[in-house]
């Protein structure tokens, strides 16, 4: 049980899997207002980089699941790095359906709503694990503009339109499930530059180092088409932010 090994060469470099800089996770952070001693659950946590920040600067405790073993490698060096050895935890698993041992004052899943089949399951997921008056942290991507052809789907990996919402539907569907959104932070175009283009340099070092490797010419063909397809697509058209939810 692990992530296709294209994922993790692309993201190899990455302490944050999504398109989020250290300072917009470090703006979030400080935008809740968290207490010391605040339990949070992050489901699908990669390398970990939430969690160990923040229990650093807040002094939050916590555990993350995620289904890759290098990135949660990279956590547990990352929580060591950090001196938050004592205050975070990280399991190895399948987020798919994981409800907390005890309710947990954030549940956070920051990009990677598959695990309950899109936003709105995802929020229900993490309601299961979620004490009264705790805070969800849902990270989602949204249109920024509406796509006009299929060409630009693809680009942005996505199928049909309905792949993904407008930023004001989006917020719509938070309260039809029974949520206030009481705080968001957003990713900009550079942060998605920063999360991106930085995937080229962790593939093309890979290349350099493994230029007879089985999956050598897939991830030479994503090099050689991922930036224009970037810049193109995803860059103008695909917005992502984290928005933090409370049950009404």
């Amino acid at each position: 049980m692990d992530l296709p090994r294209s994922f993790t060469i692309r993201e190899s470099g990455h302490r944050i899997h999504n398109p989020f800089t250290s300072e917009k996770l470090a703006t979030l952070g400080r935008a809740l207002r968290l207490a010391p001693g605040t339990s949070v659950l992050d489901l699908a946590c990669g390398s970990g980089e939430m969690l160990c920040t923040w229990a650093r600067d807040h002094q939050v405790t916590g555990t993350g699941v995620d289904i890759s073993t290098e990135f949660l490698a990279a956590a547990h060096a990352r929580a060591a790095e950090l001196g938050v050895t004592d205050r975070v935890a990280f399991r190895h698993g399948d987020a798919t359906g994981h409800v907390a041992d005890e309710p947990v004052g954030v549940a956070a899943c920051l990009g990677a709503t598959w695990i309950g089949d899109g936003a709105a399951g995802t929020v229900e997921l993490l309601r299961r694990s979620l004490a009264p008056g705790g805070i969800m942290l849902i990270g989602e991507p949204y249109w920024r503009r509406e796509p006009q052809d299929q060409a630009t789907l693809e680009g942005c990996y996505a199928t049909t339109k309905n792949d993904y919402r407008p930023l004001p539907e989006l917020l719509e569907l938070f309260g039809r499930l029974g949520c206030d959104v009481v705080e968001m932070v957003l990713a900009d175009q550079d942060s998605w530059d920063r999360y991106v283009a930085a995937q080229w340099l962790n593939t093309r070092r890979w290349l350099d180092a493994h230029p007879d490797d089985e999956m050598a010419d897939e991830m030479r063909e994503d090099l050689a088409t991922g930036p224009v397809r970037h810049v193109r697509h995803q860059r103008e058209y695909l917005g992502w932010g984290v928005f933090a939810l409370m049950n009404r």
